[in-house]
């Protein structure tokens, strides 16, 4: 069998992979709601959903920095990765134990194409088909609902010391503008560290979200941004919504209107 993972590189695989090695959290949950858990060999610490995956399933480090040796004992058929996620070097470690699939996601279509290429390679089309219609389904009637809402021009901090948003080129962004959320650091790209005053390009944002992931943004720091940023609302958000893609996508659109219902209770 041959793939073509999405940085179009050639994958061959005699026959499909019974033992999986993902190296991506939001590909862990896609592999388990694709029914693959059971195939599931080694996963990272990050890897939270399903809540029990790292009791069941052995944890060979994180996304940056995993352990080859763990990873070659477990003799995976296939290790899944993500351009943004791991490094290059980690992806070209991993290419010396068996085969590598690499995913590059920047937007919807990225993350269907994805779903659909697991359902080829792990046999279980049947399934990725199911998601991609629900994921597309959910879309659909997301778009018919913000279509009359205002644009409204945001930030979206993601770190913390030193202060990161998220920027141009990254799914975070396309969810913003799906939302319809400016990026006041849409010209700037992927996660660019920032100066945080109350001058510059980011006084210009109605709101500012602070996302739970990859830093835990908590009420402590919402009151933080707000004593600098009187004038903007400032909104905690479920990361997981505006970054993981793969299955989590069948839930994000509901909470994206759920957010969006209870902006328009707020003066912006």
């Amino acid at each position: 069998m041959q793939i073509i993972d999405q940085l179009q590189r050639v994958i061959q695989l005699e026959k499909t992979p019974k033992r999986i090695v993902s190296l991506v959290p939001s590909q862990t949950e896609l592999l388990c709601d694709l029914g693959l858990k059971d195939a599931l060999v080694g996963v990272t610490k990050f890897c939270v959903h399903p809540s029990t995956i790292r009791k069941e399933v052995k944890v060979v480090g994180g996304t940056k920095q995993a352990y080859i040796d763990k990873i070659k004992a477990l003799k995976p058929d296939v290790i899944l990765c993500n351009k943004e996620e791991n490094t290059k070097e980690l992806v070209e470690a991993c290419a010396l134990v068996c085969s590598v699939h690499v995913s590059d996601i920047y937007n919807l279509e990225d993350s269907l194409e994805l779903i659909k290429q697991y359902g080829e390679m792990f046999s279980c089309s049947e399934t990725a088909s199911f998601i991609i219609e629900k994921i597309s389904s959910e879309f659909e009637n997301f778009q018919d609902f913000i279509r009359p809402e205002l644009i409204i021009k945001v930030a979206y901090f993601i770190w913390k010391k030193p202060w990161m948003v998220a920027a141009n080129n990254t799914l975070i962004n396309y969810l913003l503008e799906v939302n319809k959320f400016e990026n006041v650091f849409g010209h700037k790209d992927r996660y660019p560290e920032i100066e945080f005053s109350s001058s510059g390009i980011i006084a210009n944002a109605d709101l500012i979200l602070l996302s739970s992931e990859p830093f835990p943004f908590k009420e402590t720091h919402k009151k933080e941004v707000q004593e600098i940023f009187t004038k903007a609302t400032i909104e905690l958000v479920d990361g997981e919504m505006f970054s993981w893609y793969g299955s989590r996508l069948m839930m994000a659109f509901q909470y994206f209107k759920t957010l969006r219902l209870n902006l328009q209770s707020i003066p912006l």
